[in-house]
């Protein structure tokens, strides 16, 4: 057992909890038996989720006994948002999201020992429970004025478009989840963030509704920000996702590699396993050079390898490297090459010209003439190796795959070329 509670909120992952003298001392008589919820809303997890991903890694770890619950029944229903009502999914399509939110959350969890981590299905309690028995059970013990108070229901209320019974009961649901847990495996904690607090703590008041004997607990992780006030794990081109077939490894490694210095350390403390020592070194690097940016690649190096895996890590940090002529892009595989160029300003061609053509077509120039420029000065390359000529053509035989050419002007500026003819 470590003393989790002051590691957590050294970690920044320490919001608020309930009473935290019984909490510790529940943690330090332990194992503990907790649980954390996630709703298959989509088909994976984003980098936000990351977060309780970990901590409950963290807690486990620690000693306690996770119970990681992903909500076939929840799913169906949504967490109220502060904007707008959620579109609801057909059953068989949260039925394949909960395989897959499973199959995501499994890897960072230990299936063995004393304290071995369960899956489970707030569907297999609620499934055959008819409404008369839901709201005789559990409707029964809950206020509609304090469920009116928590936050989310508050500004649906107050919006134009209000809030259905549907999504306004999802207190119930969880908050059953909660007394389930208790009830069949002994769970006497939940975590979740901050936004969540008021269904935390619905489930508290109906264990202690239903069990007054009992002694349970709640605690909440902030929410995780950044530091231009934008959301986290958000890019341009939407979140950033678990599943590689939705975020490409490549593209996952580049959002840590790219995270804004004012966050890299908060981001650190939050999300890697590295020792204090390692991670207050880490922040006097980032202050005393950021243009090494030696914090990012550590993070962007430990979460990769968590997510998906140490050899899909090595191949994009061998994409990163090659791209810019420390490596040989010829080495790199279909998939990775084409992750790492999507990644870049690119233009679609019919048949090879020349280069001076395609500097300008892709946009790493502003015209033909700057073309020719910058090759007679020695800055264009085509696959890493420098232009010779202003009239020099790519031969076909010169296309990575048979598909791609990667430009480049001067050491940092790249575009890709694909080849989509023969």
């Amino acid at each position: 057992m470590t003393d989790i509670v002051d590691e957590l909120k050294w970690r920044g992952l320490f919001s608020q909890s309930t009473d935290e003298e019984a909490l510790r001392k529940a943690l330090a008589d332990g194992p503990v038996t907790f649980y954390c919820g996630f709703d298959p809303t989509a088909a994976s997890l984003h980098v936000g989720h990351l977060v309780q991903v970990l901590t409950v890694r963290r807690l486990q770890l620690a000693g306690h006994r996770p119970l990681a619950l992903v909500g076939g029944a929840t799913g169906q229903i949504g967490d109220p948002r502060p904007t707008a009502e959620r579109t609801l999914n057909d059953p068989e399509t949260v039925a394949g999201w909960v395989s897959r939110l499973r199959a995501q959350i499994e890897p960072f969890l230990s299936f063995e020992g004393e304290n071995a981590a369960l899956m489970v299905n707030n569907l297999d309690w609620t499934a055959g429970m008819s409404a008369i028995e839901f709201l005789r059970d559990i409707g029964k013990h809950f206020r509609v004025n304090k469920m009116l108070t928590k936050e989310s229901v508050a500004r649906r209320l107050e919006s134009q478009e209000g809030i259905s019974y549907t999504e306004f009961s999802y207190q119930l649901l969880q908050g059953m989840d909660f007394l389930e847990l208790y009830r069949r495996h002994g769970c006497v904690l939940q975590t979740g963030g901050s936004d969540q607090w008021g269904n935390l703590t619905a489930g508290i008041d109906l264990i202690h509704r239903l069990a007054p004997e009992a002694t349970v607990h709640a605690i909440a992780t902030p929410l995780m920000t950044k530091a231009d006030g934008t959301k986290f794990g958000k890019t341009e081109g939407g979140a950033v996702w678990l599943d590689p077939e939705m975020t490409t490894p490549y593209a996952f490694y580049q959002f840590w590699l790219n995270v804004d210095d004012r966050d890299i350390s908060r981001y650190l403390r939050i999300l890697s396993f590295k020792s204090r020592e390692d991670l207050e070194e880490l922040e006097r690097q980032t202050e005393e050079r950021p243009q090494a940016r030696a914090a990012q690649r550590a993070l962007a190096e430990e979460l990769t390898t968590l997510v998906h895996g140490a050899d899909q890590c090595a191949a994009v940090i061998a994409a990163s490297k090659a791209l810019f002529g420390q490596g040989d892009l010829g080495d790199l595989d279909a998939a990775t090459l084409a992750a790492a160029l999507s990644e870049l300003p690119r233009v679609e061609i019919a048949e090879l010209g020349p280069v001076v053509d395609l500097l300008a077509e892709v946009g790493l120039v502003a015209s033909k003439s700057a073309a020719r420029r910058t090759v007679k000065e020695g800055g264009a390359y085509v696959n890493n190796v420098k232009v010779p000529s202003e009239d020099a053509v790519p031969a076909r035989e010169d296309l990575l795959h048979g598909r791609w050419l990667v430009l480049r002007r001067g050491k940092k500026n790249l575009a890709a070329v694909e080849v989509t003819a023969g």
